[in-house]
């Protein structure tokens, strides 16, 4: 009778808490640092929830939608409770189940696709049961460009015959995180990013060359004095000190 009495407790036990387990929502938003929301145009960022104690994923997932309107982001007076998003801007609803009032660990990975200016933001915030975190939610910043050298490519010979009057032309490519664009006088005015290339030739520094601005958002190009063979490496950055944005993009090649 007391182990038939015992069972039915633990079963009404399991009932209540399970019971109890409410499902709460919560908006999770990737913004690039000067500029505008990481969606579906660059690929999503990737949001992964935990529970702060036990290390359990509570829930992941991409964020999905568009960046979002320039003006109202950016150019706009933002006033305190105005939102800067609206439904189609890009988010991640995160969907846990908890019993409990539950401190969190809220992890971003942006640009998910764009590995060469992918950045790791965290934050932390408790979850309660039934109470959920919707509108503008909870918004994590991403600082830094996508800088992309696209020639030389990787480990390419060159013969220095072929070399054109001892100039070789190299190009890279810069955006924003969110993929905005970098243009002669726009919103991200290129005029306001230093973009130079660090020169090694068999792994000593021989030189820093500015890169400009083409004809060609984003694009960047310049031209690297080469009148000796070797083992060639260019660390290209940006950098706007009014934002504080930074990218590197390292390229290997060899002129025979």
């Amino acid at each position: 009778m007391f182990k038939k009495l015992l069972a039915s407790a633990i079963i009404i036990s399991g009932m209540i808490i399970h019971a109890q387990a409410q499902t709460t929502k919560v908006v999770i938003r990737a913004r690039a640092k000067d500029a505008k929301f990481i969606g579906t145009p660059i690929g999503g960022a990737y949001v992964i929830v935990r529970d702060d104690l036990t290390g359990e994923i509570l829930a992941k997932g991409l964020t999905t939608g568009a960046s979002g309107n320039t003006d109202v982001i950016l150019k706009n007076p933002i006033l305190r409770g105005k939102t800067i998003t609206d439904s189609a801007t890009a988010k991640f609803v995160a969907t846990v189940n908890i019993t409990e009032p539950t401190f969190a660990d809220i992890e971003v990975i942006a640009p998910v696709n764009r590995r060469n200016g992918t950045v790791k933001a965290t934050t932390q915030v408790w979850l309660i049961p039934g109470k959920d975190i919707l509108g503008e939610g909870i918004v994590l910043e991403i600082p830094g460009f996508i800088l992309d050298v696209l020639s030389p490519t990787t480990h390419q010979f060159i013969k220095l015959d072929t070399i054109k009057n001892g100039e070789l032309k190299f190009k890279a490519s810069l955006t924003l995180e969110c993929g905005c664009p970098i243009s002669k006088g726009g919103v991200w005015n290129s005029d306001d990013i230093t973009v130079n290339a660090i020169v090694k030739r068999e792994g000593v520094k021989t030189g820093e060359i500015p890169l400009q601005l083409t004809s060609q958002n984003n694009i960047f190009e310049g031209t690297l004095p080469v009148k000796q063979k070797g083992d060639y490496e260019l660390d290209v950055y940006a950098y706007n000190p009014k934002t504080g944005n930074t990218g590197v993009d390292r390229i290997n090649f060899v002129v025979q």
